[in-house]
């Protein structure tokens, strides 16, 4: 039970993956380990309980994943994804971490499941839990009790207290009443600020409110904002973040994997004008989904439809809420609130630049438009077999990719470049080190384990210097 009358050893700000790869690293290393969770333990995880899987590099293939995915591999997806915006030395070092991750994992223990198959083209790259998020972060508590590291629910640090480029204690609001609490060091992995619609929209203007926050509500940026303010240095873009298309039908916050629509490269996506935007079918979808939410967030009102017909409504998982149904376009278009003519002249334009070749989900086919803007570059079909589908989306914001920059062994760098004494960093608060833009499905899970590891092993030793 947790006692906030003693000095901890290690203070581990956040319950989500990397907070727990923390707390668990550093006790298991033989130091005193306090979890501090903002949610109710029935909430706890943070958008870790969302998750599926994390990528991995492998040399062969393995139980839960097939062929191989070189740490080269890896690196070009990578740079590719982020258009370079990365640091070079942190992400090479988290992509060489990641062939260690599956054991330690499977130690705490984690399970997974047998590599899966079909149009997420993750068989080869992605590491899948078995039961999910949600039952990840429950093996990492689970072991997190049998070690005796303490865990305090219903907790948000209100202020961090740091002495110059020392951290000394947290402020926080237990169940509503104040406390402080000390520690040697401390561990921040608390997640962006995603849930915090003010602050998002100093940044993204009047915009930010129509955004659907995917995962928990609490992740609302109170530790990240006290360390700026306190000379801590910030890194990424604060308007780059990991944001994703989701149906614009689904709860405001917290409605998780399940509200993602994977449709988008089997489908044309038209704005509230009825208007293409962009190529659906650039690439393989783990590696495009991430630059959706931003798309639609950049469209007016920020919604958009997806429109396709029978022969592609097997060919993704759908969403929780089922598709809009009409026998014609035009009919389609009026369910969906759009400009009927519009819509259907959008269609009736796409279909006729269509070329045909050998549809392939697994590859990138060569079925694509010619002299149309935007092109469709793979798995361009016409749309005309009834009935039509639809479904509108909106921006789902997962997590921002502004936080503290970090060295590589997750300590917190000061304004001045020079680290912190004893504050390090994991998970999504220092992801934009390595995701300047762009994401790759599965990373963020493997930015966190990694950098969990990290600075759980770097505070225990900082600890007991």
């Amino acid at each position: 039970m947790a006692n906030l009358d003693r000095k901890y050893d290690v203070l581990v700000i956040g319950g989500g993956n990397a907070g727990l790869c923390a707390a668990v690293t550093a006790k298991q290393a033989g130091c005193s380990v306090l979890l501090i969770e903002h949610a109710p333990q029935v909430f706890r995880g943070g958008n870790s309980r969302h998750t599926r899987n994390l990528r991995v590099a492998h040399e062969k293939t393995h139980f839960v994943l097939t062929g191989s995915y070189s740490e080269t591999e890896y690196w070009e997806d990578l740079l590719r994804v982020t258009a370079g915006n990365t640091d070079e030395e942190l992400a090479k070092l988290t992509i060489s971490a990641t062939s260690e991750l599956l054991p330690w994992m499977q130690s705490c223990g984690v399970r997974f499941q047998p590599s899966l198959s079909g149009t997420l083209s993750l068989s080869r790259t992605n590491a899948f839990f078995f039961g999910g998020g949600k039952t990840l972060v429950n093996s990492y508590y689970a072991i997190a009790a049998r070690l005796g590291i303490d865990v305090l629910y219903d907790s948000e640090v209100q202020d961090m207290v740091m002495q110059g480029s020392r951290f000394v204690a947290a402020k926080i609001s237990h169940n509503g009443f104040p406390k402080t609490v000390e520690a040697k060091a401390a561990v921040v992995a608390s997640g962006g600020f995603q849930a915090n619609i003010e602050w998002l929209e100093e940044y993204w203007g009047p915009s930010a409110r129509n955004f659907i926050v995917r995962g928990t509500p609490y992740a609302r940026g109170r530790v990240l904002k006290s360390l700026l303010t306190q000379g801590v240095k910030s890194v990424g873009d604060p308007t780059q973040c990991h944001a994703v298309a989701i149906d614009a039908r689904s709860p405001k916050f917290d409605g998780g994997i399940v509200t993602r629509l994977d449709c988008v490269p089997f489908s044309v996506v038209v704005n509230k004008e009825g208007r293409r935007f962009y190529d659906e079918g650039e690439d393989f979808w783990p590696k495009r989904y991430a630059i959706w939410g931003r798309m639609v967030a950049q469209q007016d009102d920020q919604i958009a439809y997806c429109v396709l017909d029978s022969k592609s409504l097997e060919l993704f998982m759908p969403s929780v809420f089922p598709p809009v149904q009409a026998n014609t376009i035009e009919g389609l278009a009026t369910q969906l609130g759009l400009d009927a003519t519009a819509v259907s002249n959008t269609v009736r334009e796409y279909n006729q630049h269509v070329r045909d070749g050998k549809f392939d989900t697994t590859v990138l086919d060569d079925c694509h438009t010619e002299g149309l803007t935007p092109a469709k570059t793979h798995w361009a079909r016409r749309i005309d077999a009834p009935p039509y589908y639809g479904y509108p989306l909106r921006p789902g914001i997962t997590f921002t990719y502004m936080g503290v920059k970090v060295d590589r062994h997750a300590r917190v760098a000061m304004d001045d470049g020079k680290p912190a004494e004893n504050l390090f960093a994991a998970g999504e608060i220092m992801a934009g080190n390595i995701l300047g833009k762009g994401y790759l499905a599965g990373i963020g899970m493997s930015i966190g384990t990694v950098f969990g590891r990290i600075s759980g092993k770097e505070a225990a030793r900082n600890a007991q210097q």
